[in-house]
C-alpha cells in the first residue's frame, strides 16, 4: 500500500490497489476530488487560493496551490494514468472552503475557492457531482482508490462519507 499525503498547494493521483489519497485540516482551502471508477485512479488537489495571479512567483513554484493551475494539473495527471481527456467518465467531489476565522468573514476566500473551482472544472468540461462545502470547520478528506470512496472527518463531528 503507498498512500499519497497531500499537504497545501500538492496534488497527486494514484491507481495502486489499496492505497488512498488524503489530505488533512482542510479551512477555506478546496479539496477536488477526481475518480475513474473504470480505471480505479483516484486524485485529489489542496487548492488554497482561487487565483495564481494574486502571486505568480508562488504559482510558478506551487502551482496547487491556486484553483486556476491546480485543477488543470491534476486532471492532467488523471490523464496520464490513463483516464480519458475528455473527462467522460471522472467522479468530481468538492470539499471544504469553510469560513474558520470566528467573525471575519471579510474575505470570503472560502467561497471564493469554491466557485473558482467550479469554473475551472466547467472549463474542463467537469462538474462536481457531491460538494460538503462551506460551514465553519475544518475536514480532514481521504479518497480511496479501490473504491472510490470519499471519507470526511473532524474533531468533535466525527466522520462522514460523500
Amino acid at each position: 500500500m503507498s498512500n499519497i499525503v497531500l499537504g497545501i498547494g500538492d496534488y497527486g493521483a494514484s491507481d495502486r490497489p489499496g492505497s488512498m489519497v488524503k489530505t488533512y485540516a482542510l479551512g477555506s482551502c478546496v479539496a477536488v476530488t477526481m475518480y475513474d471508477p473504470n480505471l480505479h485512479v483516484a486524485g485529489m488537489v489542496h487548492v488554497a487560493l482561487p487565483d495564481s495571479k494574486l502571486n505568480r512567483a508562488k504559482g510558478a513554484e506551487c502551482p496547487g496551490y491556486f484553483a486556476d493551475l491546480g485543477v488543470p494539473l491534476l486532471f492532467e495527471e488523471m490523464v496520464r494514468l490513463g483516464c480519458q481527456r475528455q473527462g467522460r467518465g471522472l467522479v468530481v467531489k468538492l470539499l471544504g472552503g469553510a469560513s474558520v476565522m470566528a467573525g471575519n468573514d471579510t474575505f470570503n476566500i472560502g467561497k471564493r475557492n469554491v466557485l473558482a473551482v467550479k469554473k475551472v472544472l466547467w472549463g474542463l468540461g467537469m462538474g462536481p457531482v457531491a460538494e460538503d462545502v462551506g460551514a465553519n470547520y475544518s475536514r480532514t478528506v481521504s479518497l480511496y482508490v479501490d473504491s472510490g470512496g470519499v471519507t470526511v472527518s473532524c474533531p468533535g463531528r466525527g466522520q462522514w462519507q460523500i
